[in-house]
């Protein structure tokens, strides 16, 4: 558990410097260079990211109980799924009125693939996990607002063509990703 920890926070920590000491950010960036700043991201991210999926890995073979859910929650989390890849698509797909109507979808497919995942799963790692990335993520999100609106950043408005994509895209992406690819990459089949 201690690695799944250590994993969390310098992945999360990395990723929370614009929350905490945006100034900072900002004046580091201008003393090392936005390319020095973002290798040195990327390093502590990947390395965090390697320790969460080593110590959830860890973690999972010896689960601690906290609670058990009931059934009804695996199909919230499956819905709840695909909405995520939808919010991870908008990200991408440029004119979508979801982009436009939220302005972060990205962090909103955290939140709600976190939730989900919460939802579903009782054991100390899983809340440990999808705990820290949902709180995480309506920090950073509302923190994003924040400095959209002090910056006054507008946002265009989406497309119905684009939006069709959108939701197209990511509904795809995730029956893709449910029936196939978490089996083969996270060892659990959501459907089988």
């Amino acid at each position: 558990m201690v690695y799944l920890v250590l994993g969390l926070v310098l992945f999360l920590g990395v990723h929370s410097v614009r929350i905490v000491a945006d100034d900072w950010r900002t004046q580091t960036v201008a003393r090392i260079g936005a390319n020095g700043f973002k290798g040195a991201y990327t390093l502590v991210s990947v390395v965090g990211l390697g320790l969460i999926v080593w110590g959830f890995g860890v973690a999972r073979e010896t689960p601690t109980l906290l609670w058990l859910p009931p059934v009804g929650m695996r199909h919230a989390a499956a819905l709840l799924n695909v909405l995520a890849f939808v919010f991870l698509a908008a990200a991408y797909v440029p004119g979508n009125g979801i982009k436009a109507r939220v302005h972060h979808p990205m962090i909103l497919g955290v939140k709600t693939w976190a939730l989900a995942h919460l939802i579903a799963n009782g054991n100390l790692a899983h809340v440990l996990l999808f705990g820290t990335f949902l709180a995480w993520a309506v920090l950073d999100y509302v923190s994003c607002r924040r400095r959209d609106r002090a910056q006054g950043v507008q946002y265009a408005e989406g497309r119905l063509s684009a939006t069709l994509l959108t939701v197209v895209t990511g509904v795809l992406v995730s029956g893709v990703f449910a029936m196939w690819l978490h089996g083969l990459l996270i060892g659990v089949k959501p459907f089988g």
